[in-house]
């Protein structure tokens, strides 16, 4: 009997499920042991097991694992928004940046850093401290959301379609990445490298605050995934296709496009506008599942995580001291993957 495809696809999603969650383990090990500092194997075990040097202590736990745990959450936030919002638009080339989110997170970004807002310091009346760093996720967090509600706030007003959305989201980015892209240009701040390298997408110092500064939303996020999933299955249809089968489309849409907004602007905050990651994974994730969300969502998940750590790997790797951006790696790996796809698409 010859076997339906829709099953044959299903069945290869998920015996792809226990490869690439093999794979994802064996990315996160590697990325633990291997690095710029030179550390032996026995030195890491030693760590891992609640010992080792003060030194390998600093590297492995405040250096290595906070990176990896945020990149990884980074990762999964990128991928999932990307798979929403392809999803909900119909648009295979849909990705955080078309709503305007990462441009709305990389004008407030810059506004904090160039301008540095400063607040008095409470123990004296003249001196004054720079707003701290930490604040930057949070801050990146804010504009991306402010973004994407003013993307949402134009296209409601007439008709909240996907091709509206489409458009108003492009339009506003763009004006927004040109503001930020004018302030950046025309004005000079002790915090510019700081801003570059943000901008450039990078792990770099990335500390367990931005971890636990992710990890609620990613946990947040994947749970209110689960009970829309048959939801996404329908946002897939024209309006009248979906309203037909019972679901009311448009607060199905609009918690979708909010739920992907969030989990963009949040990873954005964190780490930069890490670009290709939301546009690639959910392909890749399709290409091995099929459309059936309960298998893209896993899948999507693992290789979101699996693509930013071995990303930051090989810019830790290929550079040592003067590593790469994670952002230019995406970029580069993510243009013949891209290419491929579009060549396998009929």
């Amino acid at each position: 009997m010859t076997p339906v495809p829709g099953i044959a696809r299903n069945r290869r999603g998920l015996s792809s499920l226990p490869a690439l969650a093999g794979l994802l383990l064996l990315t996160l090990g590697l990325s633990v042991f291997l690095g710029v500092a030179d550390l032996s194997v026995s030195d890491i075990m030693s760590v891992l097991a609640g010992n080792g040097s003060p030194e390998a202590q600093s590297i492995i736990l405040d250096i290595r694992l906070p990176r990896i745990v945020t990149g990884g959450l980074a990762g999964i936030h990128f991928a999932v928004a990307g798979l929403i919002l392809q999803t909900i638009t119909r648009n295979p080339l849909a990705d955080p940046s078309i709503m305007g989110v990462s441009q709305g997170a990389t004008l407030s970004v810059t506004l904090f850093l160039l301008f540095s807002v400063f607040l008095r310091d409470p123990g004296t009346t003249a001196r004054i401290t720079e707003m701290p760093l930490e604040w930057l996720p949070a801050v990146g967090m804010v504009g991306g959301l402010i973004a994407g509600a003013a993307v949402y706030a134009l296209a409601f007003r007439r008709d909240l379609g996907p091709l509206r959305i489409t458009l108003c989201g492009i339009a506003i980015g763009a004006v927004l990445h040109a503001i930020a892209i004018g302030l950046i240009a025309g004005w000079g701040s002790a915090r510019i490298e700081v801003l570059l390298e943000w901008l450039s997408g990078s792990l770099y110092a990335r500390s367990w605050e931005h971890a636990l500064f992710l990890a609620p939303f990613t946990i947040a996020g994947l749970l209110a995934l689960l009970p829309i999933r048959r939801a996404l299955d329908l946002l897939q249809f024209e309006a009248p296709v979906a309203r037909s089968f019972g679901l009311p489309y448009r607060q199905h849409f609009s918690f979708a496009l909010f739920l992907s907004c969030g989990l963009a602007a949040s990873a954005v905050g964190a780490v930069g506008p890490i670009v290709f990651v939301g546009l690639i994974v959910p392909h890749l994730a399709r290409a091995l599942a099929g459309a059936k969300t309960q298998l893209l969502l896993p899948l999507t998940v693992t290789l979101g995580a699996i693509t930013i750590t071995s990303g930051d790997l090989i810019g830790r790797l290929v550079s040592q001291a003067d590593e790469i951006p994670i952002g230019a790696v995406t970029a580069v790996c993510g243009v013949p993957l891209l290419i491929a796809l579009l060549r396998r698409t009929p």
